[in-house]
């Protein structure tokens, strides 16, 4: 049990601001996908100063596996490899301009996941094995070794996990020989050895995003801009923190097969419940080590971000638990989660966190309580607001000061065509709620947010260009065909000029922009005697 602490344990947000939500892949350039290019980078973040946005909030930027998902991650601590600047190992000597003209060829608009993983995959290894040709150079990225060494508890098992996966040609850990499917059993045969060209080659893959993320932060840093990131609460089944900590999950290691798996049970939205699939945590098994595997995963995403948005929260207070197998999540039981103890432990390692806390959805009056007492922000979204009672939570004149306002998420469509596809009584209400005609709705709902007395007001990118359906980011519950969208270099050009004038000028309007700097004083002179 953690020490007792002060309730609220968090107060953080105190002050009005505004950000911008954008995933990373959504960025423009000549890679297939969204990178940390410093163009790109760079001018998204002058506009970002320009408008008066303090804030960037990007989703997951852990590996993705099958789906193509940043919730559904090879690992709660490695960074997504598909993010490396390739321009940048040219750059460095570790490619030629020719090999990565593959990228250059792929779809500059939308991501092409299929041939991002024949393309760039084979240019990563070829780099690794240029760095270890030229006798492991000095890189800009800071030492190699010393990188290894300092990340090597959860980075080691993470690339063999990965060289694994290579050899047993993408099969999931549950379907590898029985003898490997642990990271302490594996860890005893002679695969680390055989294996260990790969092993390092995903441990360079990972020097490379961190190095590279680095320089990303450092120069939202140099404009003023914090980081807002996202950490999804489970972890997924094919995973290397399954495989290597199977005791922290409810998994039969026996089998490697799950005893539970996480989800949601029926409500309005779906008739059967969401059955994602996560494995559960032992939460027990966490509270024996003080939370250790935890305060390891806040304290690896703290180093990614200045602010930490946590997905569903209302499993630290109870959880839908499904056993497994299942076809749906009809069937299952709310248990309780590890509730405040878990926050006192956090804030505890951690009194200074600035973390978000997700609480959508059909929200019990114990995750409410729990997340006041945590101190934590919850989430308000506008597309969630309209139709229904004057007490729904989602109307502006019912937010709370502690609370950040969203007109829509990366799960949403874009706002444009979430009205156009909305029934006449929504479509009404609010018109005649924002006393609006509904012709421009994404503006009505950027005033809405930036007026809203939530103290921090985050809007999509894809609402600030006007955007329809074609850039929605994800549809939950489709399988494929999410995850694409990009916006062109020419969009963001057209918003310098009057759109980043309007949007400084409604953050000086509702008070979101940043304090300006104490002049210093100047001394009186002395009056001559």
């Amino acid at each position: 049990m953690a020490s007792a602490a002060t309730l609220p344990l968090f107060n953080w947000l105190t002050e009005r601001g505004s950000g911008v939500l954008l995933h990373p892949t959504c960025l423009p350039g000549d890679q297939g996908i969204g990178t940390f290019e410093p163009g790109p980078i760079e001018r998204f973040l002058d506009f970002l100063e320009a408008s008066g946005n303090r804030y960037w909030q990007v989703c997951p930027l852990g590996p993705t596996g099958y789906g193509d998902s940043p919730y559904q991650c090879f690992s709660a601590f490695a960074g997504n490899p598909y993010l490396i600047d390739v321009f940048a190992l040219v750059r460095l000597g570790l490619l030629a301009p020719e090999d990565i003209e593959p990228l250059q060829s792929m779809d500059h608009h939308r991501v092409d996941f299929g041939q991002l993983w024949q393309c760039k995959w084979l240019l990563l290894f070829k780099a690794h094995a240029r760095y270890v040709a030229l006798g492991r150079p000095e890189l800009p990225y800071g030492d190699f070794s010393e990188f290894r060494k300092a990340n090597a508890e959860w980075l080691e098992p993470y690339a063999l996990f990965r060289a694994c996966k290579d050899h047993f040609h993408g099969k999931p850990w549950w379907e590898w020989p029985a003898e490997v499917r642990t990271h302490a059993a594996a860890s005893k045969t002679k695969l680390p050895t055989q294996l260990a060209v790969s092993v390092e080659a995903h441990v360079f893959n990972q020097y490379l995003f961190f190095g590279q993320w680095s320089l990303v932060r450092a120069a939202a840093r140099q404009r003023g801009i914090q980081i807002i990131g996202d950490l999804p609460i489970f972890v997924a089944r094919d995973s290397a923190d399954a495989w290597a900590s199977p005791e922290l999950f409810e998994i039969d290691t026996a089998t490697g097969l799950p005893i539970a798996v996480a989800g949601v049970p029926p409500d309005y939205f779906a008739a059967t419940g969401q059955l994602w699939g996560n494995p559960l945590y032992q939460w027990s098994a966490h509270a024996k080590t003080g939370y250790a595997w935890w305060l390891a995963r806040l304290r690896a995403s703290f180093a990614q971000a200045d602010i930490l948005r946590i997905d569903h929260f209302r499993a630290f207070h109870d959880y839908w638990r499904i056993p497994f197998p299942a076809a749906t999540a009809q069937i299952g039981e709310w248990r309780p989660g590890p509730g405040l103890d878990f926050f006192r432990a956090v804030h505890a390692a951690f009194p200074d966190a600035k973390i978000i806390a997700e609480d959508l959805g059909d929200i019990s009056g114990g995750v409410r309580e729990l997340r006041a007492q945590a101190g934590l922000p919850g989430m308000a979204i506008l597309q969630f607001a309209f139709g229904s009672q004057n007490s729904n939570p989602y109307l502006p004149h019912n937010h709370s000061a502690n609370s950040v306002v969203y007109p829509g998420t990366h799960d949403n469509d874009t706002s444009n065509s979430w009205y156009a596809t909305a029934d006449a009584k929504t479509q009404d209400h609010l018109r005649r709620y924002l006393r609006v005609p509904g012709t421009e709705v994404c503006w009505d709902f950027i005033r809405a947010s930036y007026a809203s007395v939530a103290r921090l007001s985050v809007v999509p990118l894809q609402d600030i260009l006007g955007l329809g359906s074609e850039a929605r980011l994800n549809t939950p519950g489709r399988a494929e065909g999410n995850w694409q969208w990009r916006y062109r270099a020419r969009d963001l050009e057209c918003l310098c000029g009057d759109t980043t004038r309007y949007l400084r000028e409604l953050g000086a309007l509702y008070g979101r922009l940043p304090e300006p700097a104490p002049e210093a004083e100047t001394p009186a002179a002395e009056t001559a005697g």
